[in-house]
């Protein structure tokens, strides 16, 4: 079962970002105008997440290193600033602190926001939080989403920027949905080893994927294997 077993090696590594740098492509200039829009995320914010990261996965830190994982979610809702207020709360989520946030909010006009510096963990997705950037798109389906051209285009070179930064695989540029059967995937509480919300499943994510990989060769960046999925037994 996904999130009982030990995580991948490295996946609980913390300590100063580092990027893996494609031969011959510079990652800066892939970078896309984003606004830097940040939420609340101070040393009070930190320590709650240290904690959560304790209990779920082993290790004290709230720092992320080296993400080998970027996550495509949408925000149900319609508005950046809806969204960006949801963050910025710092409500309890399934009862625990912090709550929760993604990295980075892309508006329907195609507008990126950065919530959260790319060195700092987001709550965005059960068992993937020490290893993984989040990306919220405004829309309230996969389909409007993926259906919205200047919403894609900027979705499509954030995520492209941030595979030249990793060195991120595209096979490791998944849905939400598609955490559940993701190698990386790992939570020490069996109660939460199923949890997971319906935005971008298979489906979907084989068409932006497929976008993706045209955009990475266009661009020159080495986008590596498909995905590889595990048993979720759930």
């Amino acid at each position: 079962m996904a999130g009982s077993g030990a995580p991948p090696a490295g996946a609980l590594s913390s300590g100063p970002e580092t990027s893996a740098v494609p031969a011959g492509v510079d990652p800066a200039t892939l970078k896309p105008p984003i606004v830097w829009k940040p939420i609340p995320y101070g040393a009070t914010r930190r320590g709650q997440m240290a904690r959560y990261s304790k209990r779920h996965y082993g290790e004290r830190t709230w720092q992320l290193t080296a993400p080998p994982v970027i996550v495509q979610h949408y925000t149900d809702g319609t508005t950046w600033q809806g969204a960006w207020n949801t963050f910025a709360a710092n409500s309890k989520h399934n009862g625990e602190l912090p709550g929760t946030c993604t990295h980075f909010l892309i508006d329907t006009d195609g507008t990126i926001y950065q919530l959260v510096k790319l060195t700092v963990r987001c709550r965005h997705a059960v068992g993937m939080n020490h290893v993984s950037i989040g990306i919220e798109h405004v829309g309230t389906s996969d389909r409007m989403v993926l259906d919205n051209r200047r919403q894609m285009r900027a979705s499509l070179a954030l995520t492209t920027w941030l595979v030249a930064r990793y060195g991120v695989d595209v096979g490791n540029v998944i849905g939400h949905h598609e955490t559940l059967e993701s190698p990386y995937r790992y939570e020490l509480y069996p109660d939460w080893w199923c949890l997971v919300h319906a935005d971008f499943p298979h489906g979907p994510m084989k068409e932006y994927r497929t976008r993706l990989r045209e955009r990475l060769a266009a661009a020159g960046v080495p986008h590596g294997p498909g995905p590889v999925w595990v048993e979720s037994g759930c």
